[in-house]
């Protein structure tokens, strides 16, 4: 499947085919790391890793163009774990193909995101025949679950005035601002009890859903697996006498949940009752799905009684405040057109036999709603007895609508394709709004090529928009205004 190297611009394919074959999940990154490093080095160029694993490389203007603005191009390394099946994303590599328009990957996350900001930046700084000013490549660590790279980048480690985040998943729109980000996690503490006898156990499970981007996503109101899992939980819990063993829905904080497992103690005599509400909720899904979510199925089958269930108090509660804990669009933007503004996402629900852990994530572009919004879920989790604290918070990007690299770059992008590009705002965290913290006087826009259904095994890049993203870049660069 390395048909991929093949493709144009075939550097910047290579990279990325490169990049495909290291294992690089969100916090096991040492490899990819190691391998960036080693990548600067070896082209002779400044290096420079920090304490968290962030690298800079730097590499000076072609000559003439030496009092161009210093440009630095960013983009992470890390990229999200979702398979279809058992995938080691920490050994194996990722099987990447060409299908038709598309680059995709065998049954898991491509890693396009943000594979191919990082291979573009490294195509830069490999080439001997681009023409820019002084300019930097920062990659960053962790950007999936917290943007711990950002965070921990030190003032005083970046010479540049415009900021390149090549993180954006719509080729011919420019980015000029983004949603901040809070996570709202609850934790139930339960005790267990023997499971009853006369009774049957079985295995509830919720598959078949898309899934997505919890930022970029939430908008196509994709079923939640958390949310219709608890369904069936909620009303077993309030008509019949259910224990629930064990109880396990998504994997990522920003990744929609795509399937829910529920392992649950029924009595023999309201099994048929059990069974049937089930096969009800099932259908009932289907149809209020069919359009965003056609495969969604919930499938009931019998497997062993455990030797324990939760206790009966907590898991009323547990599943009450589940039902009550909101998920997808809480408002849409007055400014901007067809962009969310707040929203959250349930993205989270483990039990280990002594606890139930609860992540959830808030998104807006409007800071004091994001607040609201996570103190609004902190209470339901609370009226239910959970022990609740808001962690990973991070700022917005505000809007600057009079950026001098933004009119260079529309005009840039006019001239080589005949059109003004769309300047928007995105409603998903990116790294540009941590970074100016300690970068305030950064000159900041975001961009790349078409990546549809990131964060999951669907993910795919757009070929012909890799091309014109590379092209784009090149160019910009080239234009970049002088000092």
């Amino acid at each position: 499947m390395s048909d991929i190297k093949h493709l144009d611009p075939k550097p910047l394919w290579e990279n990325f085919y490169k990049l495909t074959q290291i294992p690089r999940p969100s916090k096991s990154e040492a490899k990819v790391v190691e391998f960036i490093e080693q990548f600067g080095k070896d082209l002779g160029l400044e290096t420079y890793k920090d304490d968290v694993g962030n690298i800079i490389i730097k590499k000076p203007a072609t000559k003439g163009y030496e009092n161009k603005k210093p440009v630095v191009m960013q983009g992470h390394m890390d990229m999200v774990p979702q398979s279809d099946g058992d995938f080691d994303f920490e050994r194996q590599p990722i099987e990447a193909y060409v299908d038709g328009e598309w680059v995709t990957a065998n049954g898991t996350t491509l890693g396009a995101d943000n594979g191919m900001g990082v291979a573009a930046a490294m195509t830069v700084l490999q080439s001997d025949d681009l023409e820019h000013g002084p300019i930097e490549a920062l990659f960053t660590v962790d950007e999936e679950t917290g943007m711990t790279g950002a965070s921990a980048l030190k003032p005083g480690l970046l010479d540049a005035e415009i900021l390149l985040n090549l993180d954006s998943e719509d080729e011919g729109e420019l980015y000029i601002g983004c949603a901040g980000g809070l996570e709202t996690v609850a934790r139930f503490h339960y005790k267990t009890q023997p499971a009853p006898s006369n009774t049957k156990a079985y295995k509830l499970e919720v598959k078949g859903l898309q899934g997505g981007h919890s930022g970029l996503d939430i908008k196509l109101q994709r079923g939640n697996a958390n949310k219709i899992l608890n369904r069936v939980l909620w009303y077993a819990s309030n008509n019949l006498d259910i224990g629930i063993s064990s109880i396990d829905g998504g994997s990522l904080r920003n990744a929609i949940p795509r399937s829910a497992t529920a392992v649950v103690v029924v009595p023999t005599a309201q099994t048929g009752e059990f069974e049937n509400y089930a096969k009800e909720v099932h259908e009932s899904v289907k149809n209020e799905l069919a359009e965003v979510d056609p495969d969604v199925s919930i499938e009931l089958n019998e497997t062993d009684l455990p030797k324990e269930v939760m206790d009966g108090k907590t898991q009323e509660n547990l599943v009450r405040a589940l039902y009550g804990c909101p998920h997808g669009v809480m408002r849409m933007s007055d400014a901007m057109a067809d962009l969310v503004e707040t929203s959250t996402n349930l993205a989270v629900v483990q039990s280990n036999g002594e606890q139930v852990y609860v992540q959830t994530l808030q998104r807006s572009s409007v800071d004091s709603s994001k607040e609201d919004l996570g103190n609004m879920i902190r209470s339901v989790f609370e009226l239910g007895g959970a022990e609740v604290v808001h962690e990973g918070g991070y700022p917005g990007w505000k809007p600057n609508p009079d950026s001098p690299i933004l009119k260079t770059m529309k005009e840039v992008y006019n001239q080589h394709f005949g059109k003004v590009p769309e300047i928007k705002a995105i409603h998903a965290g990116l790294e540009t709004g941590i970074i100016s913290q300690n970068y305030p006087n950064l000159d900041m826009i975001s961009f790349g090529p078409t990546i549809s259904y990131p964060h999951s095994p669907g993910e795919k890049v757009n070929i012909e928009t890799v091309k014109k993203f590379w092209t784009f870049l090149k160019e910009t660069l080239k234009a970049v205004p002088e000092k």
